[in-house]
């Protein structure tokens, strides 16, 4: 018997250390903050369309990697907001494979140019900053994203629980 709150929570808990470790890497190569980011955890906004438990898993693993990276509480806030609406947007499209990547790429592309610009006052307009954010989503979210749910969808009945044991 498997206990479906127990897998729910331990889903999210393992998709919040993948977010936190792939953004520490993406960072330790210069890639993961500024107006271009590409964010090899970005690529897993698309697990919504797998796994329910990945919605609250990527908000923490924002949230943790955005504070481990140094980030300020308005972007740790509003960034983490942008990654939370993307994964009930691709849950919300779980049935469209294809648009799976739109509402993460959409919800950074609206939110984080105003972060840079307001927040940490980069240089450059919105327009530019929706320009470079949203060149780092489509890598990120639209390249990687689905090349990790295709490989995912490969191997769906081996993470996949059968009906009788999902209902307890």
């Amino acid at each position: 018997m498997r206990n479906k709150k127990v897998i729910f929570m331990t889903q999210g808990a393992v998709i919040a250390a993948l977010y936190v470790i792939l953004t520490l890497l993406a960072n330790s190569l210069g890639l993961a903050n500024y107006a271009v980011q590409i964010r090899f955890s970005e690529a897993l906004t698309i697990l919504p369309y797998f796994f329910p438990a990945a919605i609250p898993g990527l908000f923490i693993g924002c949230v943790l990697s955005n504070l481990l990276t140094g980030c300020v509480p308005l972007d740790v806030f509003f960034g983490s907001l942008a990654t939370l609406a993307g994964a009930f947007g691709t849950y919300a499209l779980r049935k469209h494979k294809w648009l799976t990547p739109v509402p993460p790429i959409a919800a950074n592309v609206l939110i984080v140019p105003y972060i840079l610009a307001y927040v940490y006052h980069f240089e450059g307009s919105l327009a530019y900053f929706r320009i470079t954010v949203g060149i780092g989503e489509i890598i990120s979210c639209g390249v990687l994203g689905m090349l990790l749910l295709f490989s995912l969808e490969k191997y769906r009945a081996f993470y996949t629980l059968p009906r009788s044991s999902a209902r307890q």
